[in-house]
């Protein structure tokens, strides 16, 4: 009877899938391992430096700057090339005496933030998939952390015989982690990257 000749692995493509798949399991678990035994360190509080709404006849327009520094180990993260994800959403209200108040206007911007080591840049992608790099860090954040008249709402959303106020926040958005981090971060209050603010319209 002929018999196969043995051999070393397993070539298979499932078996190519499983290793693959087992790769990259011990890829975040090792990072995990090494933000854990890092100690936490916070970084300061993120903060609005600059907020501003406009409301004329084209509509409702907002600018904003957020100073932000990572935490260390956000910062780890970044460099070992997870892509970070960034949210600024901005909520229109108008006041309701007799009942919750009614939103009358949402935008939202995303965006994803990634090192690369092999050119030493950072690509970010913004929302629709335009992707740009930047030379530095600082650079890059730049990007994402100001806005300059920002349409947040159409002008007719806006009663002139009602009274508005806007809810702004941006943050750090780590439900687009993979999850096995999610879970090694649940808690860790050095992920906690946001900042808000509420403001009258008139």
């Amino acid at each position: 009877m002929h018999r196969a000749a043995p051999h070393d692995g397993d070539s298979r493509p499932g078996a190519q899938r499983r290793d693959r798949r087992g790769a990259i399991a011990r890829g975040l678990t090792l990072m995990l391992m090494l933000f854990a035994g890092a100690p936490a360190a916070r970084a300061a509080e993120p903060e609005l430096a600059a907020f501003e709404l406009i409301h004329n006849d084209d509509g409702l327009f907002l600018s904003y700057t957020v100073n932000l520094e990572l935490s260390r180990s956000v910062d780890d993260a970044l460099s070992k090339a997870v892509p970070l994800f960034f949210v600024a959403e901005a909520e229109v209200f108008r006041n309701r005496f007799y009942w919750r108040d009614q939103r009358v206007g949402y935008a939202v911007r995303r965006w994803r933030i990634v090192f690369q080591p092999l050119t030493s840049t950072y690509r970010v992608t913004f929302d629709g998939g335009l992707s740009q790099n930047y030379a530095s860090r600082a650079e890059a954040f730049a990007a994402i952390s100001r806005s300059a008249r920002w349409k947040i709402a159409e002008a007719p959303q806006i009663d002139e015989g009602s009274r508005h106020y806007v809810e702004f926040s941006f943050r750090l958005d780590t439900s687009q982690l993979p999850r096995p981090m999610q879970i090694g971060i649940g808690g860790q209050a050095d992920w906690a990257l946001s900042v808000q603010r509420t403001q009258k319209i008139n």
